[in-house]
C-alpha cells in the first residue's frame, strides 16, 4: 500500500472545500427555512427531516455498500447534493415547501452516505499503517472548514442573499465530485484476515459467516461500547451547540457572531494542535479504547468549563482544550473502527453515523426545551455529565479487560512464554 501521498492530500483539499460549503449551508439553511416557513416550528420540522434522513442513511449504508463501490457512492452523493442545491438557488426567491423539504432530505442522507464511505475507505486509500495520519488530515480539514463556513455565512448571505450561499455550496460539492473522478482513489480493498488483537476475538462473527441481523450481530463488545459512547457524546455536544448562541447574545449583545467565531476558532486551533501531537506520538496507550474514553472525558469537562463565565482569554483556552481532546478522540475512534476488516468497516461506520445522528437530534430537542427553564451552565453540565459517566464506564471495562489479559498472559508465561500485548492498535 502507499502512504499519505499527494493524491490523497488533494482529496483532503477537495473534502475541505465541500466541508466549507456544508457548514456555510448549516447557517444559511436555518435562516432560509425560517423565511420559507415563517415559524420556529417550521424550522424544527425542516431540521428534523434532515436528521431523520441521516439516521435512515446510517442504517442502510452497509446495504448500499454491498451493491456498489464506495467511490461511486461518494461521487453520486456529491452530484445529488450539487443538483438539489442548484435548483434551490434558482428558486430562492419563491421556494415551495416541498422543494425545501426534498433538499434537506437529500442533503441529510447524502452527507451520511458520503461520510461513511470516505471513513471506511481510508485504509484502502492509504494502507492500514497510514490510516491514523490520513484520518488526522481529514479531521484537520473539517475543523478549518467549520470555522471558515461559520465565519463567512453572514457576509455571504448579506452580500448575495440565500441564492448565492446555495450556489457556493453547490459549487463546493461539484469540486469534491470532480476531484474524486479525476483522482479515482482506490476505495475498496480485499478482505483482510481478522487478527484477534484488533478486537475481533474468537467469539466474533467473521465476514462471510451467516448473520441473523446485519446491525450489531458479531461485533466486538468494546467497539459497540465505543459507538455507544460516541452517540452519547453527540447528545452532549448538542447542548453546547444550542446553548452557545444564548450565551453569546448574553455575553456580547453588541456582536454575538464575533463571540461565536472566536469560540469555534479556538476550538479549531485545538483540533489542529492535537493532530500535530498525534504525528509525534507512539505507543498503544495513545490509540486504544482507553485513550478514546479519556479524551471524551477531557472534552466534556473542557466544554462545561467554557460555560462557567470565564474571561475572554480563559474561555478561548477552554475551547482550545475541548478542541484538542475532541480532535484526538475523533482520530483515535475513527482509526480504531478502520482497523476492522474491509467488509465490516462500512457496517461499523453506518452504526456510528446512526448513533451520532440520533444522539444529536435527541439532544437538540431536549437541550432547547431545557434552556427555556434552566441556565446554560446547568444544561451543558447535565448533558456533558452523561458523556463523562459513559466515558468512565468504558474506561472501567477497558481497564478490567486489560488486567484480565495481563493475568492470563502471566499464567501462560509460566509454561509457554509471555504473549505480546493485544491492546496495541496498528497504524500509530
Amino acid at each position: 500500500m502507499g502512504g499519505v501521498d499527494r493524491r490523497f492530500r488533494a482529496l483532503v483539499c477537495a473534502y475541505a472545500v465541500s466541508g466549507y460549503g456544508n457548514f456555510l449551508n448549516l447557517i444559511a439553511m436555518s435562516l432560509f427555512s425560517y423565511q420559507v416557513t415563517g415559524t420556529a416550528f417550521g424550522v424544527g420540522v425542516v431540521m428534523a427531516l434532515r436528521l431523520l434522513s441521516g439516521f435512515v442513511a446510517g442504517l442502510t449504508a452497509a446495504a448500499l455498500a454491498a451493491r456498489t463501490t464506495r467511490l461511486r457512492t461518494m461521487v453520486c452523493t456529491d452530484l445529488a447534493q450539487c443538483l438539489v442545491l442548484s435548483v434551490l438557488a434558482l428558486c430562492a426567491a419563491r421556494t415551495p415547501m416541498w422543494l425545501l423539504c426534498g433538499t434537506v432530505v437529500v442533503m441529510g442522507a447524502g452527507n451520511t452516505y458520503f461520510t461513511v464511505a470516505l471513513r471506511s475507505a481510508v485504509p484502502a486509500m492509504v494502507g492500514q499503517e497510514s490510516r491514523t495520519r490520513a484520518t488526522g488530515l481529514l479531521v484537520t480539514a473539517r475543523s478549518i472548514a467549520t470555522v471558515l463556513g461559520f465565519a463567512s455565512a453572514a457576509p455571504v448571505i448579506a452580500l448575495g442573499g440565500y441564492g448565492t450561499a446555495f450556489t457556493v455550496n453547490a459549487a463546493s460539492f461539484a469540486v469534491s465530485a470532480g476531484a474524486l473522478l479525476v483522482l479515482r482513489p482506490r476505495t475498496d480493498g480485499e478482505e483482510e484476515a481478522v487478527p484477534e488483537e484488533d478486537g475481533w476475538g474468537k467469539g466474533a462473527v467473521r465476514p462471510g459467516r451467516p448473520r441473523v441481523w446485519h446491525g450489531m450481530a458479531g461485533l466486538p463488545a468494546l467497539l459497540l461500547g465505543m459507538i455507544l459512547l460516541r452517540g452519547i457524546d453527540a447528545l452532549a455536544s448538542s447542548s453546547h451547540n444550542v446553548a452557545l448562541p444564548v450565551v453569546a447574545n448574553a455575553s456580547a449583545p453588541s456582536d454575538p457572531a464575533l463571540f461565536m467565531t472566536r469560540f469555534w476558532a479556538a476550538w479549531a486551533v485545538g483540533t489542529i494542535a492535537a493532530q500535530m501531537v498525534i504525528r509525534r506520538t507512539r505507543g498503544a496507550s495513545s490509540w486504544g479504547e482507553r485513550a478514546f474514553a479519556l479524551c471524551t472525558l477531557g472534552m466534556s469537562v473542557s466544554f462545561v468549563a467554557a460555560f462557567t463565565g470565564l474571561p475572554a482569554a480563559a474561555l478561548m483556552a477552554a475551547a482550545a482544550c475541548a478542541g484538542f481532546a475532541d480532535g484526538w478522540a475523533e482520530t483515535v475512534y475513527t482509526a480504531r473502527l478502520q482497523a476492522a476488516p474491509d467488509r465490516q468497516r462500512t457496517r461499523l461506520f453506518g452504526l456510528s453515523a446512526t448513533a451520532e445522528t440520533a444522539g444529536f437530534a435527541l439532544g437538540t430537542v431536549l437541550a432547547a426545551a431545557a434552556l427555556e427553564a434552566l441556565p446554560a451552565l446547568t444544561v451543558v453540565g447535565v448533558f456533558h455529565g452523561a458523556a463523562v459517566c459513559g466515558a468512565l464506564v468504558l474506561l472501567f471495562f477497558v481497564t478490567g479487560r486489560a488486567r484480565s489479559r495481563s493475568s492470563t498472559s502471566g499464567k501462560e508465561g509460566d509454561t509457554h512464554g509471555t504473549r505480546a500485548g493485544a491492546d496495541s492498535l496498528p497504524g500509530s
